[in-house]
């Protein structure tokens, strides 16, 4: 108090150090406490050097048929397997859905040595919905039933996510049961590019005898559901309810929306990227924190979208990035679709 003005002006460039109240670190040693950091939990476009873990998520209902592939394609996966940790719903199932997933997944994890590494978790879960819509493909792909339909699948989606999400993955990755190829190193293919939500191009082989007799790949287009958006779809969204789910690749409503299945060149550039506004959910991979800040799959209508198309939606909402991959092709099963999506 007693410094010159210059004097004290040097003081202050050095104050005393003070420590209030100050203690040992706390230590909790009870066991109904537990510490969960999320901080290092991050996605990198290193992931498999960064050891960054992938939760793979298949929703299931009657698929019994396809469940042996399915775990064939998953056994050849290049992404360390002791990063990655399996998750299934099984619901409103009239075959043998849970037994045969068990039968497989078994086998999966108990491969030959040196054939396939286990996977470091699985999980089946059960939850039924009251779904009694039969999956022939008249009552699947019809226009009536999609409404009602993709409300039901964004619920198992929700229910499957909420019930296998853990603090340590960093990625989520959606794959349908129903894919007939795909690239072994998918996982590593797509994380590379470090978006939030990245889908690729889906098609289907249709082999049909040519007028030379020859047999021919038509190459055929499946997903519909991954799109740009247009003006003309804009103004129909306008002009229905609020509640009314508008179902992508119908005669009733055309959108004039750009489909990621049009596009693409298989043999060309397979980084090639472009900005989506709806996805399907064939194959989706996520950052973890999309869905921890609270993005899912609307089971009810977003902008008159539900389930992934609604997901898309609702991820550009919250400012997250939405991509398509339109030369990586991921290869569904041929439905041989007589009506129905464009």
């Amino acid at each position: 108090m007693d410094l010159s003005p210059n004097e004290a002006a040097r003081w202050s460039r050095h104050p005393t150090p003070l420590i209030f109240n100050n203690h040992a670190p706390l230590e909790v040693n009870s066991p109904e406490i537990q510490h969960i950091d999320l901080n290092p939990i991050v996605s990198t476009p290193d992931a498999a050097a960064n050891k960054e873990r992938v939760l793979l998520l298949t929703p299931l209902r009657d698929a019994a048929p396809y469940l042996r592939q399915y775990f064939d394609l998953l056994s050849n996966l290049t992404y360390p397997h002791t990063l990655i940790d399996l998750a299934f719903l099984v619901g409103d199932s009239t075959d043998d859905t849970l037994g045969v997933l068990a039968s497989q997944l078994n086998r999966l994890q108990h491969l030959p040595e040196g054939s396939s590494t286990p996977f470091h978790s699985a999980t089946i879960i059960q939850k039924d919905f009251g779904v009694t819509l039969s999956q022939n493909i008249e009552d699947r792909h019809g226009f009536a039933a999609q409404g009602p339909r993709r409300k039901a699948m964004g619920r198992a989606r929700n229910y499957l996510l909420s019930a296998a999400l853990k603090p340590e993955h960093s990625w989520v990755y959606w794959r349908d049961v129903d894919i007939e190829e795909s690239p072994a190193s998918i996982i590593e293919d797509f994380t590379a590019h470090n978006r939030s939500v990245l889908v690729p191009n889906v098609w289907f082989h249709r082999f049909e005898k040519g007028e030379d007799g020859k047999m021919r790949d038509i190459e055929g287009r499946f997903d519909y559901n991954s799109w740009v958006e247009s003006k003309q779809a804009l103004k129909l969204a306008a002009s229905l309810p609020k509640d009314v789910v508008l179902a992508e690749g119908y005669k009733q409503y055309q959108t004039h929306r750009t489909h990621l299945a049009r596009l693409g060149d298989r043999h060309a550039d397979p980084d090639v990227e472009l900005p989506l506004d709806g996805i399907g959910g064939v194959n989706i991979m996520v950052k973890a924190e999309v869905h921890r800040s609270g993005i899912n799959f609307p089971c009810y209508a977003f902008e008159n979208q539900a389930e992934t198309e609604g997901f898309a939606k609702m991820a550009k909402r919250a400012g997250y990035e939405v991509v398509g991959l339109p030369n990586y092709v991921v290869w569904h099963v041929d439905t041989d679709e007589k009506e129905g999506n464009a």
